[in-house]
């Protein structure tokens, strides 16, 4: 991302605040929609290659691997299908569907601290969600990629398509809770992994679409991590004072560096793996809490986050005056009788809000999407 001509300002903010996309401010997960909608049965070859993405970055830890891979990995079904840049673009900008409050919340977070976006999205995607939100292009790291660049004869194309049904119908592999290599995997799951490493590391290698996965490169992992020390090397604002908002498996390595940095790291919505590397936790439909989050920990720095997280409750939240009066009004006015969960994440609570985390994320999100890594 080019970042010429951006620096001046950016220290106007002492805090800054990062976040990812999709789950803290969208529902959306657009890959999954794109195929979905453009390849046939793509839902169920989305859900495949997405847990296949799950064991080679987290178990097997595959070398020049990373999580979100498989945004690379479904490009070439999706360009045999014939998708182009302007159908994902437009196909972006008629679907995308915003947590109730995120608007208001990336605005809000402008008015005081520094803030990025930090995706593992395509930039197809990211474009039309700022457009949406109001939100500085400028100011984001995401997946580049060009369909266009590759052409396609029908050959090809049908060699894909009929690579992708075999896809679609193979059974979903089943990740055993603490597995930590391919032989803590079933049998018949350890062949859909050893076939799907046929596929995409030897059959494909010599198709013209094969480029997309060598050359695109998804914003996962380590690259999220990276995207962050390039934040701080140009704004100028140190790890201990900047919050990431995250919620997956690609965020993981993000959260390790800002927490290491003694910085603000939040799971909103987040999976088992977001709130294993996380500090704390957000479990809302409504994004205002991280607005409270966001204005807390840019007055007040970690121990106001404590402070908060320790002491969550609406009284506390009035008595303290550590957010605004009328930020405060509106979150009372959104949660009239319940509050949602804002907690320090411990090895005694983190099953319980894994629990909660994941069934609020599928039923804000739909069953498959909220199911995703």
């Amino acid at each position: 991302m080019d970042f010429e001509g951006l620096e001046e300002g950016l220290n106007d903010g002492w805090r800054q605040f990062i976040s990812n996309g999709e789950g803290p401010i969208t529902l959306n997960d657009n890959a999954y929609e794109l195929c979905s909608e453009y390849i046939e049965n793509g839902s169920e070859l989305f859900k495949v290659v997405s847990r296949y993405d799950d064991i080679l970055s987290d178990i097997v830890q595959r070398p020049n691997y990373k999580a979100g891979d498989t945004l690379r990995l479904i490009l070439p079904f999706l360009r045999a299908y014939g998708v182009t840049d302007t159908v994902m673009l437009d196909f972006s900008r008629r679907n995308i569907l915003t947590v109730p409050g995120a608007r208001k919340t990336m605005r809000f977070v402008q008015e005081f601290m520094t803030p990025f976006i930090v995706a593992t999205s395509y930039e197809h995607y990211i474009t039309a969600v700022c457009d949406a939100i109001g939100f500085p292009m400028e100011n984001v790291y995401c997946t580049a990629l060009e369909m266009d660049s590759v052409r396609m004869d029908p050959h090809e194309a049908e060699i894909l398509k009929n690579t992708a049904r075999e896809i679609a119908r193979m059974n979903l592999p089943k990740i055993p809770e603490g597995a930590s290599s391919l032989d803590d995997l079933a049998p018949q799951d350890l062949d859909v992994v050893r076939r799907l490493d046929e596929i995409f590391w030897e059959e494909l290698t010599d198709l013209s679409a094969y480029r997309f996965v060598l050359d695109v490169n998804p914003l996962g992992g380590e690259d999220k991590a990276s995207a962050v020390l390039d934040i701080r090397r140009r704004s100028g604002i140190g790890l201990e004072d900047t919050c990431y908002i995250g919620d997956s498996i690609t965020d993981t390595q993000a959260f390790q560096l800002v927490r290491e940095g003694d910085g603000l790291t939040v799971s909103f919505n987040g999976n088992e793996y977001a709130l294993r590397e996380a500090e704390f936790a957000i479990i809302s439909d409504n994004t205002i809490v991280t607005s409270v989050l966001a204005e807390v920990f840019h007055k007040g720095g970690m121990e106001g986050v404590n402070n908060l997280a320790d002491n969550w409750s609406m009284e506390e939240l009035k008595r303290s005056g550590a957010a605004n009066p009328y930020l405060v009004k509106e979150f009372e006015q959104t949660f009239p009788n319940t509050m949602p969960v804002l907690a320090r994440i411990t090895p005694d609570n983190i099953k319980s809000l894994t629990r909660q985390s994941m069934a609020l994320r599928r039923s804000i999100r739909g069953e498959d999407i909220g199911s995703l890594s």
